[in-house]
């Protein structure tokens, strides 16, 4: 099992930045991709960003490409997200999660919120 925890939320004003913390414990040997989504009220959770744990590659939607910036320090088992530029639709409470083949997700953390005012 693999446990994941999020931090660094809060409140920020449109221009701004934030960067998201997920600490991962537990079999972490077992990860083979960490990533973020969020969800915001009425809506589908949407995948944000990810970044593949042996090579380190990438991916992110479209509508972050250029304002988020997804990576991660191994030794500590950590993921990053930094988010400049932030824009009021971009309030939604962020999701770290993981998965052990790049498929379906595995684990899930227990998500942070994000609010960005206008």
């Amino acid at each position: 099992q693999v446990q994941l925890v999020e931090s660094g939320g809060g409140l920020v004003q449109a221009g701004g930045s934030l960067r998201l913390s997920c600490a991962a414990s537990g079999r972490t040997v077992s990860i083979y991709r960490m990533g973020w989504f969020r969800r915001t009220p009425g809506k589908e959770r949407e995948f944000v960003a990810n970044i593949i744990w042996r090579d380190d590659r990438t991916y992110y939607a479209e509508s972050v490409k250029g304002r988020f910036t997804i990576s991660r320090d191994n030794v500590k088992n950590m993921v990053y997200l930094q988010m400049n530029s932030l824009k009021p639709e971009d309030t939604a409470v962020y999701y770290c999660a993981a998965d052990r083949n790049g498929g379906s997700i595995d684990w899930w953390g227990q998500g942070t919120q994000v609010t960005v005012s206008s």
